[in-house]
């Protein structure tokens, strides 16, 4: 009997009659003789408004326990399918993060999945019941709960699909597949049949809310075939495995989340700016394209996500008082596709369309697989479709 994952999206559980066409698509994996796992996220916007509902208490709401009121969202909608599948005569059980084994590193709100105690869910698998699992959560060595970030239930449902030897790992959303660039934004875009790991990997770090980008990761390392499909349709999905073909552009990703900081100090050292790094990543913030602009005084520019923004405004009001910080929001527009440095009429295509629409540029990255262009300002989606246009064939 094979062990199938499958993972649907707060929109895929947003309401009872969403609720419904989730537990018929994991009937009829159950019906075909299929040990099933399911893992879900809490429904449409709820952890958005209970991120809300936090900071009108406060406006830096502590985070160990901003990982505890998040982590009841998955909850509820664990428990209410189980209720569901159990009426329409399938066993079911429901399981939090802590019940199904899922240990994590001590980090709060982007905390990593360390290692999986499948005991429980193993058991409950021979007793023939279909497992529902909390996305988004774990616990730690202090027995705190833990979550993963947004998006963190893509990752919960591969690193079990690793540690139960599943045969498939099935993510349902409510679009069919990982298209060409946002369909939301150009309606031209075009849904992609394979990718690769690594250009998976690529899109999801650009900021293309499709897979969690540590969740491809894990199916990388452990050779986990991801499969993307839609929850309100039957229509092919898009595979992601380790097969790797010789393309030019597969996918276009513009991320407008992105907050371009710029802090200044009259005194400069190497101590001050060694500092100024280390309390970033103590408090896990990851600066991107960071730039000291002067020779003689602090003058530093870096990006960070903008989900990151209050957190960097505390700490500049306490540990980084002594500079002087300004902020603005900025897009990055990303071309991903194995090979894509070894065309250079794509380079060619991308800087006349940006010349014509007379954009600043800040950055310009380019890899084996990618081409991030960081801007000075926000991008209108315009431009993202001029270049859809010419890149993808």
């Amino acid at each position: 009997m094979d062990t199938i994952v499958l993972k649907f999206g707060g929109s895929s559980v947003a309401d009872n009659i969403r609720l419904n066409l989730v537990a018929e698509k994991i009937i009829d994996l159950y019906d075909k003789n299929n040990n099933i796992v399911v893992v879900v996220s809490a429904q449409g916007k709820t952890t958005d408004r209970l991120i809300k509902e936090a900071k009108e208490l406060s406006n830096f709401p502590d985070e160990r326990e901003m990982d505890v009121l998040l982590s009841t969202g998955e909850q509820v909608t664990i428990s209410k399918l189980s209720i569901l599948l159990n009426r329409l005569g399938y066993e079911a059980i429901s399981l939090t993060g802590w019940q199904a084994g899922i240990f994590t590193t001590n980090s709060n709100q982007t905390a990593t999945i360390e290692n999986i105690d499948t005991t429980r869910i193993n058991k409950e698998l021979e007793n023939h019941k279909i497992v529902i699992v909390a996305g988004f959560q774990g616990f730690n060595e202090k027995l705190d709960i833990t979550t993963f970030g947004r998006g963190g239930s893509d990752s919960t449902a591969v690193a079990l699909a690793a540690a139960l030897d599943a045969k498939h790992c099935y993510i349902f959303s409510d679009v069919d597949g990982v298209y060409s660039t946002d369909p939301n934004k150009i309606p031209d875009a075009k849904k992609l049949e394979n990718l690769s790991y690594s250009e998976m990997l690529d899109i999801s770090s650009e900021g293309a809310k499709v897979l969690h980008n540590r969740c491809v990761e894990i199916g990388e390392k452990f050779n986990i075939p991801i499969i993307t499909k839609s929850t309100f349709n039957n229509k092919p999905g898009t595979v992601i495995n380790e097969k790797i073909e010789d393309t030019t552009v597969k996918s276009i990703v513009k991320n407008d989340d992105i907050i371009y900081v710029n802090a200044k100090s009259k005194n400069y050292s190497t101590e001050i700016f060694n500092k100024i790094y280390n309390v970033l990543i103590r408090n896990e913030i990851i600066p991107k394209n960071l730039v000291n602009n002067s020779s003689y005084q602090l003058d530093i520019s870096f990006c960070i996500k903008n989900t990151n923004l209050n957190k960097f405004l505390s700490i500049s009001e306490n540990d980084l008082s002594f500079l002087e910080c300004s902020y603005h929001n900025v897009s990055k527009i990303a071309l991903v596709g194995h090979g894509i440095m070894n065309d250079n009429t794509v380079l060619l295509k991308l800087m006349k369309i940006i010349e014509l629409n007379n954009l600043n540029i800040l950055n310009i990255d380019i890899n084996e697989s990618k081409i991030a262009i960081l801007f000075k300002d926000i991008v209108q989606n315009t431009v993202l479709e001029q270049i859809h246009r010419e890149v993808i064939h």
